[in-house]
């Protein structure tokens, strides 16, 4: 059918209705429109809403973890003033103490900033927080599929994974 026809059928059809039932068809057809423009902004409303909460969620991760780059630098710090208190042995002395000193203050402005220790000996084996690099027999004081060494400490970043600790397992 034609435009033309199309036209002249409502207009024709139009002709035939009394101008209350006109009426009536304008109210309907405004009343449906409002209905779909109620629905659309709905809508928009409800993408603007989940727009803010995932904008206010990458603003707080990007908070969360903005020095996590620094953080990861510094751990290979971390372990060496670890080695050199391990090297200067337990006995008192002014250069274990002042490493002590420096790794207690180093560690105190990194997980002042959301940095964790994991250092897992004698705990439950957690494939999430730990690498296992080996495995050797039980102790009497460590059962099986616990943490019996750790050869480098790992480290969380707010919750987050940033190194695992690299352990020897008990079988």
């Amino acid at each position: 059918m034609s435009e033309e026809t199309q036209d002249s059928t409502q207009n024709a059809d139009a002709a035939e209705l009394s101008p209350e039932e006109r009426l009536q068809a304008q109210v309907e057809q405004l009343s449906a429109d409002l209905e779909q423009l109620k629905a659309a902004v709905l809508l928009e409303r409800a993408d603007l809403e989940n727009q803010r909460k995932r904008v206010a969620r990458d603003i707080d991760n990007a908070r969360r973890f903005a020095n996590e780059k620094l953080l990861g630098a510094l751990l290979p710090v971390f372990d060496s003033l670890d080695a050199g208190l391990t090297a200067a042995g337990s006995e008192p002395s002014p250069l274990r103490d002042g490493l002590d000193l420096t790794w207690k203050q180093l560690l105190k402005v990194a997980t002042d900033n959301g940095l964790t220790l994991v250092d897992p000996v004698g705990q439950s084996f957690n494939p999430e927080h730990h690498q296992a690099i080996s495995q050797a027999p039980a102790t009497d004081a460590i059962a099986a599929g616990n943490v019996l060494q750790v050869f480098q400490k790992g480290y969380l970043l707010n919750e987050r994974l940033l190194r695992p600790a690299l352990v020897v397992v008990a079988a």
